[in-house]
Order: structure tokens, then sequence, then C-alpha cells
């Protein structure tokens, strides 16, 4: 188990000018990812099936994830990033063999349903708060290459559509791309971000943040949660530390599980729809 500390600079932040114009733009963006991930499994499932339109493929998508109580943008995200199944067949996974789902006990939540993501998510969340003593925080999944915010506690409305979607330059982004936990003691003076996401985090009542990736058996990072503090952080104990990265373990093993049976699940569910629809 180990763990960064970012460093910090001297260098303080100028206040960004036209925050309702950058509002504006966040908001934009937002629905532009959200939407285009979608028309790509659209496209996908006409060419596949050979639908009439892509309001036929978009009925198939929504059906399927409301049968299976999952977004709709985790089935696009997996139709655009998993091997078609092959042609005519009528299963799309005929091999898959299916385990039993992982203990959730050490999130310390009581009973939770394995094959509800947000409940799931939302009890994680809350572990690393408690622990951590943070006063806002947030759960992320790693989607097409991004960070996707899928659970947060505390944060403005301006925090949660800014980074609604993460690529770069932010502790969490870190913490994925190193496959490390990342500590930001004070978010004011660190290097770590442009001028713009500091003073949004800024903004929002944050000062310091410690992010924990997300990673199964495996090793893949799947995602990341992290806590915010409104005041600056001296760090955190190695007792704290380890409970975290038991936290990564225990989510990160259940969300391999979670994709490669409840989405997995969702998606032949679709592909029977699909080959059968009258």
């Amino acid at each position: 188990m180990t763990y960064d500390e970012l460093p910090s600079s001297t260098e303080k932040t100028p206040r960004v000018e036209a925050r309702s114009l950058r509002e504006r733009v966040v908001s934009l963006e937002k629905q532009i990812r959200a939407r285009s991930q979608v028309a790509l499994a659209q496209g996908v499932l006409m060419g596949r099936y050979g639908l009439a339109d892509p309001e036929e493929a978009f009925a198939l998508m929504r059906a399927a994830s409301q049968r299976a109580n999952i977004k709709l943008h985790q089935i696009a995200t997996a139709l655009a990033t998993t091997t078609a199944p092959a042609a005519g067949a009528p299963l799309w996974f005929p091999d898959r063999t299916r385990t039993a789902a992982p203990s959730l006990a050490d999130l310390r939540a009581g009973t939770l349903d394995a094959r509800n993501q947000g409940q799931v998510l939302t009890a994680a969340l809350g572990r690393v708060l408690e622990m951590s003593g943070g006063d806002a925080g947030n759960a992320q999944l790693a989607e097409g290459g991004v960070l996707r915010m899928e659970r947060h506690q505390g944060h403005p409305q301006a925090f949660t559509d800014y980074f609604a979607f993460v690529e770069d330059g932010t502790s969490c982004s870190r913490a994925a791309h190193v496959a490390r936990q990342v500590t930001v003691r004070d978010i004011a003076v660190t290097d770590v971000f442009d001028e713009e996401t500091r003073q949004v985090i800024l903004e929002s009542g944050s000062r310091a943040c410690h992010s924990v990736p997300l990673s199964g058996p495996d090793g893949t990072v799947r995602g990341v949660i992290s806590s915010h503090h409104a005041r600056p952080v001296t760090g955190f104990a190695r007792t704290q530390l380890v409970a975290f990265d038991q936290v990564r373990q225990v989510v990160g093993e259940w969300l391999q599980w979670y994709r490669s049976t409840v989405v997995l699940d969702a998606l032949e569910d679709l592909h029977h729809s699909a080959v059968n629809r009258s």
C-alpha cells in the first residue's frame, strides 16, 4: 500500500472571471459527452442487427437498462467496447463463467444488493468519508478513458457539473493513473491544478482532498473515491491509509465482478431482444 502527497507551490490563485460563462460551457460539454456515447451505441446496434432507425436502437437499450437496473450510458459504453457476438449466434457470451458476488461486509453498511451499483457506491463513499472525516466526497468510475462522476455527497452543483467527466489535472485522475492513493494537503497552494480548476474547487468550499483508486484482483483501476475537506490537512495516519486501501480492494473486486456479471447480463438480454424482435 503506497500513496502520494502532491507538492505545494507558494503562488496564490487569482479569481477566475466570467463564472456564468464557464458554467454554461461546462454544462454544454457535459451534454455532448453524455450523448455521444449513446449515439455511437445506437449506430452499433443499427449496423449489427439491421434496425430501422436510431429510435428503435435507443428503445432496445433503454429497455435492457431498465430490466437490469443499470444506467443507459453503461449499456452504451459496454456495447461500444465489448467484442461483438458471433454472427447469428443465439447467445453473446456462450462460454461465460459466472461467479458469486464478493463480500461487501467491510463497507460496514449492513446488507447491500451487489447488483445495485448506486447502493454499493453510496456505501463505499460513506465509508471513506467516515474514515477520513471529509466534509464532502464523490465516487467516479472509469469510462471510455475518463472518470465519470456517479455518486457525490456535500458538493454544490457547480462542482458536480464541472467534474462530471475528468481526464487529467486533478488528484483523482492522478490516483487513477498511478494506481495509488493521492493526498492534496492544501488545494490553494498545490501545483496539480490549473487556475480555473483550482478556483472551482475552492469555491465549492474544499481546501484539501484525498483520492483512493479502486482496483480489483486484475489490477485495473475502475474508479476513484475522493474525500474533500473544508480545511487543509496535515496528512493521514498509516491506519487510515490501510483502511482506505481495504476499501480499494473491496470495491475494486466488486466492480470487476459487476462488470463481468451484471453488465454482461444486460448485454446478453439486449442481444436476445434484438435477435428475437418481432
